[in-house]
């Protein structure tokens, strides 16, 4: 391959990605005019057409979409050696990329960032707080925080915190009108918070195990929402049952305001882990933080 073909991929991912000419020129500092001609000549080298242009809009076509998949892992890898490079300095520094939950960045991501920038003032980190799963190289961010049990397989995943487990609590209000559950067949008699999940948006099946049996049941109730802290004004309210992980609901229930049931039913589960890609090179600004959220 030509220098110059190279350079014409990098545009057409650049032009294909910003899904605009303006924003993609302004990015390459070119021209609109010479980034156009400069995609239709990688279209006519491959005989195929990769973009279809709209007056408001730049969408990349299948033969487009699978050019795209086959450019970014080489072009973030290259990009990652040269970040690793130009991190090779005495002061480490750089920017750093992390999507998260916004319960793991409250309690565990933020705690640590915090030390870290003012320990090292070259190092700058930006946290977006997202409930779905984000594809992290297709989104350029550096590393991600979840639940160690949903982390893909291809990625490299460092254990942040301790294990968790669920817990099911209500109200002392709520019990004065309904019985204890001692099963949780009995949920079927309750009135029960519905989580609604963000990534699908189904509705979560509280998971049990007892015995190194998993039971999962569908719960019903009044009440639905996908915001954690609602569901847990909800359940202080009497609303309903709700079950969240134990470090969301565990505080509440120590000082009284909620009471937890089917203890022996709620199974530990791999808590929150750093994860990143497996080809990802760790810059000495990387590096730090990885051990500033190591859980020991």
């Amino acid at each position: 391959m030509k220098r110059d073909e190279l350079g014409d991929l990098v545009a057409f991912l650049t032009v294909a990605e910003e899904r605009s000419f303006t924003r993609a020129a302004a990015q390459l500092g070119t021209s609109q005019s010479s980034l156009s001609h400069t995609v239709r000549r990688v279209e006519e080298r491959m005989g195929v057409r990769l973009l279809t242009r709209t007056t408001r809009n730049v969408v990349a076509t299948e033969a487009g979409e699978q050019l795209m998949e086959t450019l970014r892992p080489a072009f973030n890898d290259i990009r990652g050696r040269i970040d690793a490079l130009s991190a090779m300095r005495q002061q480490p520094g750089g920017n750093i990329r992390i999507t998260s939950s916004r319960h793991a960045a409250e309690t565990i991501l933020m705690p640590a960032v915090k030390r870290l920038m003012t320990d090292y003032l070259d190092i700058n980190v930006e946290i977006s707080v997202d409930q779905r799963f984000v594809d992290l190289v297709a989104e350029r961010f550096d590393a991600g925080v979840r639940l160690g049990e949903s982390i893909e397989k291809d990625m490299i995943a460092v254990r942040i915190g301790p294990e968790l487990r669920m817990m099911v609590a209500g109200s002392p209000e709520y019990f004065k009108r309904h019985p204890i559950p001692q099963t949780p067949h009995d949920l079927t008699q309750h009135r029960c918070i519905n989580l609604r999940l963000p990534t699908l948006g189904g509705l979560y099946a509280w998971e049990f195990e007892r015995d190194g049996r998993p039971l999962n049941v569908r719960v019903e109730g009044q009440f639905v929402c996908n915001d954690v802290p609602m569901i847990i004004d909800a359940a202080l309210d009497g609303v309903g049952l709700t079950c969240l992980p134990d470090d969301h609901l565990g505080p509440l229930v120590k000082d009284g305001r909620l009471v937890q049931v089917l203890e022996d039913w709620c199974a530990p589960f791999p808590g929150y882990h750093l994860y990143y890609p497996s080809r990802r090179l760790a810059s000495p600004a990387f590096a730090l933080l990885i051990e500033a959220l190591r859980y020991r």
